[in-house]
């Protein structure tokens, strides 16, 4: 039998992206100054710097027809990571002529370039659920989400920039 993990249970996050203002507004409500933003008919793009004690710089395409933010993050030297791309599961709409809001739905991808891809966070998305924050039908499409990008970063032999090349959506980043 194995032992159950706690899992820290909080609110699905939720973001703001105002291209008018050239901000990015994080779930704790941080208002942070944006170098870039580009949309296209399928998505936004963002660049910004960070002060992050493990990363200095961030860039993300949102995508909300395949649900995930793909994120590069320049981490510190000391704080290098294993992944050369992070996506986060979600919803990710334009609210308005110059405003983006993304909710998180837990679940995330961990992108190793032509190598793999892993799916982590799942207790979280559990936990959420169990918990009243997120309802069925929102945990079941973050599944079909993640199962759907998985299976492109298979077929596309875990490079990102090809899979979503095949999508009609070619991605750029600096």
């Amino acid at each position: 039998m194995t032992e159950a993990v706690q899992v820290h249970v909080h609110r699905p996050k939720i973001e703001y992206f105002n291209l008018a203002e050239l901000t990015n507004t994080d779930p704790k409500g941080f208002v942070r100054p944006v170098e870039k933003y580009r949309t296209t008919d399928w998505g936004l793009y963002m660049a910004r710097t960070s002060d992050h004690v493990q990363f200095h710089y961030i860039e993300s395409w949102l995508i909300p027809t395949l649900g995930i933010r793909a994120s590069v993050f320049h981490y510190h030297p000391l704080h290098d990571r294993d992944q050369d791309y992070y996506l986060d599961i979600g919803e990710f709409d334009r609210v308005g002529p110059k405003l983006w809001k993304s909710v998180d739905h837990y679940l995330d991808i961990v992108v190793r370039h032509g190598r793999s891809a892993e799916l982590i966070d799942v207790d979280e998305l559990f936990a959420a659920h169990a918990a009243g924050l997120i309802d069925l039908p929102e945990a079941q499409q973050a599944v079909a989400h993640a199962t759907a990008a998985v299976d492109g970063l298979a077929r596309h032999n875990y490079r990102l920039d090809d899979w979503l090349d095949s999508l009609g959506m070619p991605v750029t980043w600096q």
